[in-house]
């Protein structure tokens, strides 16, 4: 849709782009009827056979004296039909568990979508709180993000993709030959403490150097870290000059970080 808003200098296209005030404005009139929620014949506790239609993807507020029927309309009815429909849509085992809800006093609700309740009263003193931790979704979104996000590398930019065994090291073959590399498994990431165990296990293990913020040192020297402050620790599995006799230990090593790094390993060139 374009225009042109006459002036006694020169017309004034309206729609310039899709990110002008007018176009945003016109788009609030003709949005998509099809994302209304629809209501027709509410008759829960005080409400007297209503039908309405409200925008949808809008911020709507119900107003009205007490007892004019806001919480029966906004939980009673459109709350709870939309968690009676998501219990509907899981497994008959599922919902041997969870239980049947009873049906609002309804004729019809169409357009309905996934629902969220937040209980009207204090939900705590903590200024961070959002809609998605009171809810406890955010910890259902964290999950998604982890399983479905792609993630990129903050340094280099490249898809940070899982690798095998195999991958792995068809990867390290690429280090020149006569370069030097140490093979490193992520053992803490950005935690507080100070590590004694941690140190006292690897000794134990005959290892003798380790990675800590960033830093080689050996597992021997006193570290003396803060308590308060967060620290992440890798452990050398082994350092390793690049040659095709020693690439059956570089699998070994490959081998043993993946292990103790819970399926993760970093390899390191020497400058």
């Amino acid at each position: 849709m374009r225009g042109s808003a006459f002036s006694s200098k020169r017309p004034v296209p309206l729609f310039n782009s899709l990110g002008s005030v007018v176009f945003r404005f016109f788009r609030g009139i003709f949005h998509d009827k099809m994302s209304d929620i629809t209501i027709r014949g509410a008759r829960e506790h005080n409400l007297d056979d209503v039908d309405l239609q409200l925008p949808g993807n809008r911020l709507i507020c119900f107003t009205g004296v007490s007892g004019s029927g806001k919480s029966s309309l906004a939980f009673d009815t459109l709350y709870a039909e939309g968690q009676r429909r998501y219990l509907e849509s899981l497994s008959s085992y599922a919902r041997h568990f969870l239980g049947q809800l009873p049906r609002p006093k309804v004729d019809q609700i169409s357009g309905l979508r996934p629902t969220i309740s937040i209980s009207q009263k204090t939900a705590g003193q903590n200024q961070r709180s959002t809609v998605g931790t009171i809810t406890e979704i955010s910890d259902f979104f964290r999950v998604l993000f982890a399983r479905v996000a792609v993630g990129y590398c903050p340094k280099c930019g490249r898809k940070i993709v899982a690798q095998t065994r195999s991958q792995i090291l068809e990867h390290i073959k690429i280090i020149p030959d006569g370069a030097r590399f140490r093979i490193l498994s992520p053992l803490i990431r950005e935690q507080k403490g100070k590590c004694v165990e941690l140190f006292n296990g690897l000794r134990k293990k005959g290892f003798r150097q380790i990675r800590v913020d960033g830093r080689f040192c050996s597992v021997d020297d006193d570290l003396n870290l803060d308590r308060q402050a967060r620290h992440s620790v890798d452990v050398v599995i082994d350092r390793i000059e690049q040659s095709e006799t020693n690439f059956r230990r570089v699998g070994e090593a490959v081998d043993m970080a993946l292990k103790m790094g819970k399926s993760g390993l970093i390899v390191h060139i020497d400058s």
